[in-house]
């Protein structure tokens, strides 16, 4: 047995509590090494003596389930309860090759070591379930396909906000990155019931604050929508009008970073180190200053710390108590004032942890079922321990999923490893809450990536609505809207949909409406990954007595298929097989 392999951190992803009453544990073994993982588990004080229970708890063992496999680990899981509301656990492994040992807090011990078996501090611990401590997942998430808009590019609802320069709306333009087309919110209020049509009940807005750019990450003014979208009233009745239809709104909060054209860095510019905002920044050398290029966006020498190269978007130095009250007052003032329901966290890995734990405590204490996304792209374990965020943009996991369906980077069993990996990263609250998205404002469009194969774009969201975490379709992605990389993923939204885009909605229509039936089952339900003997790839997930199944031919030509079950949603059946790019998702 490969003992150097065999892993378990307590209180994290692999040991925490899932309700006020109930605990997950998992376990990492090397991957087909292991025959057999079984819990010893109890009340840890009723191994003295004088408790007098018998017999002790590591008699009757409980056996684990081996969940899931990457390239190198196998993963086992359990749920267990305790009347007390106090475990300790270890876990009795035996290995293929027929040797046993004994996992616990202390290194491994032999079946027998019954001094050792007898000592309550032998174990792993959960001193006590905690429910304060215990990652708390806002519940409608679970029940939510979002929609984003990039709001300049979503409709032009009013043209008398238009800016100077607007261009005539066309959804076959290449918008350069400097480039105005009107779009509004009043665009927005216009179009809410082609969003209800769709069915999603979540809008993720780009940034809506005044701000000179056209994508608004430069923020002048975080307090004010901008005047060219329209004004704080307008934005009431869009927050208004969404939840009546039971859309859920969400903004998104630009506080690493703030635009060169705010007052605080004007301040500092006109004043220098004399500047009362002088710490709010991290400038490294005065007066501030940098060399313009000829991109607008890139400078190789700026005096002070930027996002990116950008010089228009300075860091703001969040560990000053004097920003973090600002930011705050910011992040509280639209959740008391338009009832916002979640923020979007910009370039949230760049922000210390300390703030982001006030950020927490403050919000939630205003909407304790309030949703905090952080746009993280890499492995996100420290910032999703239940005191920072909800999930994060889970670009790790669905980037597996189009290296797979589109890229054809990865084979079928490797993009299972890869998604087992990172479901296995997170506790399963956690996974529920991520935020999985394809194509995005800044990326290409699935379409454009998909080289134009709607029955592959089709297929592959499919799989990714079968997923946990909490799906997002990019404004126009229904339509079949294409794009290569920002700016031209921006392209004006397609209000003149042909025959073709109209049967792309309804395809997504559909899907958004199985996702929503059955959301119970996909986000707390149990999932298992399978490629079959003929090629497919087979999802399940199960849970409650149900069990949905997915089959998707990902091989490059038909494939002969056994559809069991009532078929829910499909593409590409025809006489017992299934097409290249198809798919059937059935209930059992």
């Amino acid at each position: 047995m490969n003992l150097a392999a065999i892993y378990h951190r307590p209180e994290s992803e692999m040991a925490f509590l899932y309700d006020p009453q109930t605990m997950h544990i998992r376990l990492r073994t090397a991957k087909g090494d292991v025959k057999a993982v079984q819990l010893l588990h109890g009340d840890p004080y009723s191994l003295r003596s004088l408790a007098g229970i018998e017999p002790p708890f590591y008699t009757k063992p409980t056996p684990m389930k081996k969940i899931l496999a990457d390239d190198l680990y196998d993963y086992w899981q359990i749920a267990v309860t305790e009347p007390k509301k106090r475990l300790a656990y270890a876990f009795d492994i035996t290995g293929v090759d027929g040797t046993r040992v004994i996992y616990t807090d202390r290194g491994y011990i032999q079946p027998n070591d019954q001094e050792a078996l007898d000592e309550m501090n032998t174990y792993f611990r959960m001193p006590f379930f905690q429910e304060i401590d215990m990652f708390h997942a806002p519940e409608w998430v679970k029940k939510t396909v979002w929609y984003q808009i990039f709001p300049e590019r979503f409709a032009n609802g009013d043209k008398t906000n238009d800016p100077a320069g607007t261009k005539p709306w066309n959804s076959s333009d290449h918008p350069g990155r400097q480039d105005f087309y009107g779009g509004d919110l009043q665009g927005v209020l216009d179009h809410l019931d082609h969003l209800q049509e769709l069915g999603v009940n979540g809008i993720y807005f780009n940034p809506l604050f005044k701000a000179p750019s056209n994508h608004k990450y430069d923020t002048e003014d975080y307090y004010q929508i901008d005047p060219h979208f329209g004004n704080a009233d307008l934005f009431k009745k869009v927050v208004k009008e969404a939840h009546k239809r039971g859309i859920k709104v969400m903004l998104d909060a630009v506080f690493n970073h703030i635009g060169d054209k705010s007052p605080q860095w004007q301040d500092v510019l006109k004043n220098g180190q004399d500047s009362k905002y002088a710490g709010w920044f991290h400038i490294n050398q005065f007066p501030a200053a940098y060399t313009p290029t000829k991109n607008f966006e890139f400078t190789p020498d700026a005096t002070y710390d930027t996002f990116d190269y950008t010089p228009h978007m300075p860091k703001l130095n969040t560990a000053n108590p004097e920003v973090q009250d600002y930011l705050l007052g910011i992040a509280k003032y639209w959740i008391e004032e338009f009832d916002i329901d979640a923020w979007r966290l910009d370039v949230a890995n760049e922000i210390d942890h300390h703030f982001w734990k006030r950020f927490h405590q403050e919000t939630t204490a205003l909407k304790p079922d309030f949703y905090i996304l952080g746009e993280i792209w890499h492995t996100s374990q420290a910032w999703l321990n239940g005191d920072e965020f909800s999930g994060v943009m889970n670009y790790s996991y669905t980037g597996a999923i189009l290296d797979h369906f589109v890229n054809h980077r990865l084979g079928a069993d490797q993009m299972i490893e890869q998604l087992s990996n990172q479901l296995m990263k997170y506790r399963d609250q956690t996974n529920q809450m991520m935020f999985n998205v394809l194509d995005s404002h800044d990326t290409a469009r699935i379409m454009t990536q998909a080289h134009d194969n709607r029955e592959l774009v089709k297929q592959t969201f499919a799989f990714t609505f079968l997923q946990p975490g909490t799906p997002s379709i990019y404004y126009g992605t229904e339509y079949g809207m294409d794009g290569e990389n920002d700016p031209d993923c921006r392209k004006p939204m397609n209000w003149e949909p042909d025959t073709t885009a109209q049967q792309m909605f309804a395809s997504f229509k559909d899907l958004v409406a199985l996702r929503k039936d059955y959301a119970h089952l996909i986000a707390g339900g149990e999932i298992s990954f399978k490629i079959l003997p003929n090629g497919l790839i087979e999802v399940r997930r199960t849970g409650a007595g149900h069990e949905l199944t997915g089959l998707f031919n990902t091989t490059g030509a038909p494939v002969d298929a056994e559809i069991k079950g009532q078929l829910l949603l499909s593409q590409g059946i025809s006489n017992s097989q299934l097409a290249q790019d198809g798919f059937a998702i059935t209930l059992n």
